[in-house]
């Protein structure tokens, strides 16, 4: 289906709205101060690259997990996080960066700090969500372990996010 079937016309426009924001604000923040600065929109509303859509997806496409493991019955409660792939480890490992990032991007205002660090969250992500069936995992346990990584991943990334300002939609 295309977008304008998915989203009634409201809908369209909070996104278009979101990411378009979105993107020029990632754009800004997630470069250094004393680099040179080039307004590109081309690149700064790509879905590929260290872009405010990319993450912005990465937190969408986490939520339609939860979506459709809510319809499956699943839920991520009281589960502790099953390293059983590279994948998974890889992203477990970057999630338990988030605190030491925080401290250093508030002790040196440099919040391009925390954009490259969302950056490889989300592109973490993409490689387990790619590699390592959440949905379809089983047994039941590790289907749980794999919903509880999406869900710290979420939380993550939207807490990052949220403290570069970018707004994030809840589907794209």
């Amino acid at each position: 289906l295309d977008a304008a079937a998915r989203f009634d016309a409201a809908e369209l426009a909070a996104v278009a709205e979101a990411v378009g924001i979105g993107a020029v604000k990632y754009a800004d923040l997630s470069t250094a101060r004393e680099s040179a600065y080039l307004f590109d929109w081309d690149r700064m509303i790509s879905f590929r690259g260290n872009t405010g859509p990319y993450l912005q997806y990465a937190t969408a496409r986490i939520r339609s997990i939860f979506r459709r493991a809510a319809s499956a019955g699943d839920t991520v409660r009281g589960s502790g996080v099953e390293i059983t792939a590279a994948p998974e480890r890889a992203l477990a490992l970057r999630l338990l960066g988030f605190g030491a990032v925080l401290t250093q991007v508030g002790e040196t205002a440099e919040p391009h700090r925390l954009s490259t660090f969302l950056f490889d969250v989300a592109s973490l992500f993409t490689t387990f969500y790619e590699e390592c069936p959440v949905l379809k995992a089983g047994p039941a346990s590790l289907r749980a372990s794999r919903l509880t990584l999406c869900a710290l991943t979420h939380e993550v990334l939207t807490t990052g996010l949220d403290l570069l300002g970018v707004p994030v939609p809840d589907r794209m």
